[in-house]
């Protein structure tokens, strides 16, 4: 990696971990009014129809072969994760589903030595289990401030999911599609995922009806629009471009970056932290960081 890459890797590290940091308490607000489900949609549609004239325009750089991958990387990368995430935050803090965003590292390890052959170290194993362990002290972490321990919280594997299919995604991109821009690739992926959430937002949900019925509906559709348009749109499109001029591992390594971002949102948003999630959030970004360590 040449210092001029560096630097701009540097910089695109910082401006994604403060915008997907925020995501988090922008769903928080969206579930105020809408179901998971209608979140997740809206999430998707939004970020589509920004970019419709974007991918209309890079099309031209897709040959017929490639429609496929970018649909399997929209899917994964976007429309999945969007209804996860949503809902598992309708039991979960937001500040501990950002925290748990930490794991995206961990998963694009595995899957990097699992499926494309990379080597594992000793550090990264040691990472990869420390960061699990943390997972599984936040999943059993009661919600509120008395940070004790309880049956282990479904919604926080959602969480897990969505982690895996951000790891599949990374690689995926860096080795099975190397030779298309970054907006080539976040453009035409969404815009081939788009109909999917637009008829299932219009044709599944009750959005239109609390549109128009439900009091603070259109300022919670602001926040998910909000959503759509910089956490998945411009983030996406920033973020495939870090992995370009990077690696998949210091691309996912934003994470290190969105609990700060996120827990920081979700104290002004009077959301209160038990030693036990802080004893989690530590034990994923320190494995995570000593995953990264190099020898």
């Amino acid at each position: 990696m040449t210092e001029q890459s560096r630097f701009s890797s540097v910089i695109l590290l910082i401006t994604l971990s403060l915008i997907w940091g925020t995501s988090f308490i922008l769903i928080k607000q969206g579930l105020k009014v809408f179901a998971p489900d209608e979140v997740g949609a809206l999430r998707v549609s939004a970020a589509s129809l920004f970019l419709l004239p974007v991918a209309v325009f890079q099309l031209r750089h897709v040959k017929l072969e490639q429609y496929w991958k970018l649909f399997a990387s929209g899917m994964m990368g976007i429309f999945i994760p969007a209804f996860l995430f949503a809902t598992a935050q309708t039991r979960m803090a937001s500040s501990i589903t950002g925290a748990m965003n930490t794991l995206t590292p961990v998963f694009t390890m595995i899957i990097g030595a699992a499926v494309f052959k990379q080597r594992f170290t000793a550090f990264a194993i040691a990472g990869i289990v420390i960061g699990l362990v943390g997972a599984i002290i936040l999943s059993l972490s009661h919600s509120g401030g008395a940070g004790g321990f309880g049956p282990i919280n479904i919604f926080a594997l959602l969480v897990v999911i969505a982690c895996f299919f951000y790891g599949s995604n990374l690689n995926f991109i860096k080795y099975m599609i190397p030779d298309l821009p970054a907006i080539t690739i976040t453009s035409v992926s969404i815009l081939l995922i788009g109909p999917l959430a637009l008829g299932y937002l219009f044709g599944f949900t009750d959005f239109t009806e609390k549109l128009s019925e439900q009091p603070g509906a259109w300022q919670a559709c602001g926040y998910v629009v909000l959503l759509g348009f910089m956490s998945t749109a411009v983030a996406t499109v920033l973020f495939n471009k870090l992995v370009k001029v990077s690696t998949p591992l210091f691309a996912s390594s934003v994470t290190y970056i969105i609990p700060i971002v996120a827990v920081m949102w979700g104290v002004l948003d009077h959301e209160v932290l038990g030693i036990s999630h802080v004893v989690g959030m530590a034990a994923i970004i320190g494995g995570v960081y000593l995953a990264n360590l190099k020898r």
